[in-house]
């Protein structure tokens, strides 16, 4: 039987605080292994928190392999196997941290792309298509259009159907959203980044489109490389004023082009 946990502190990064809270009591046996969770409902009550919250963290401890849903039965402990792959928090909320993610994402990204061209279907097309125009419009109405290149690169993934790299790609996510939020924000800053942006975003989408893997892979892989490019050629005051405090959450939420 699981104890009771306490109200975590108020400040930001629930999510974050909610899953070690629950990682730490998970590792001392409290609940064990194959024990069910106890409900979204409680525990929101236990920690303080909303539902939202508590469902972002046992979210995140699904990713490392720690609890596991169980179709009307609930979440559950999973038995101990390898070592999940974590991050260094620490470690994380620095200029260097952003370009290293990317160069993670680099080869993953343009493998992603070689696949789809492969196998993508008229309705991948079509939804790669959208999630381009719902990023201009964001672009275009002053955003920075992060959710929206999200969404974009999701659209690639899933038409290269690999339920693998799908999977990689989701759980890097959650230590890539402040990449995707410093790289957004930096070129949000300059007409010329936006341009090459859209520019590379459409030679993926047209090589995916026309069905040319390896031209598809270059392109992906170029835009990345000119991801890390433009973070190196930030102006030093966007570094100081925004870059490190969007930075700083990479690893409690979930990536960037």
């Amino acid at each position: 039987m699981s104890i009771p946990f306490q109200a975590i502190r108020p400040g930001a990064h629930l999510s974050e605080q909610v899953a070690q809270a629950l990682s730490a009591q998970i590792s001392a046996g409290q609940p064990a292994t194959g024990e069910k969770l106890a409900t979204e409902a409680v525990l929101a009550q236990q920690f303080g928190v909303s539902r939202t919250v508590v469902r972002e963290a046992v979210s995140r401890l699904k990713s490392l392999g720690l609890l596991e849903s169980r179709q009307g039965s609930g979440v559950f402990v999973r038995a101990a196997g390898f070592s999940p792959l974590s991050f260094d928090a620490s470690l994380a909320a620095s200029r260097q941290a952003v370009i290293q993610m990317v160069e993670v994402r680099r080869g993953l990204e343009a493998e992603v792309a070689a696949l789809a061209a492969e196998r993508r279907s008229a309705s991948d097309v079509q939804r790669i298509r959208q999630c381009m125009s719902a990023l201009a419009d964001a672009v275009a109405a002053g955003g920075d259009g992060a959710e929206e290149d999200v969404n974009y690169h999701r659209a690639i993934a899933d038409a290269a159907r690999n339920p693998f790299l799908i999977s990689t790609l989701d759980y890097l996510r959650q230590f890539l959203r402040g990449v995707t939020r410093v790289t957004r924000a930096n070129e949000a800053r300059r007409a010329d980044f936006v341009r090459q942006v859209q520019n590379e975003h459409e030679a993926i989408a047209s090589a995916i489109e026309a069905g040319e893997p390896g031209t598809a892979r270059r392109a992906a892989a170029a835009h990345m490389s000119n991801a890390i490019e433009r973070i190196e050629q930030a102006d030093p005051a966007f570094w100081e004023q925004e870059g490190l405090q969007l930075a700083s959450p990479l690893v409690s939420g979930a990536a960037r082009g």
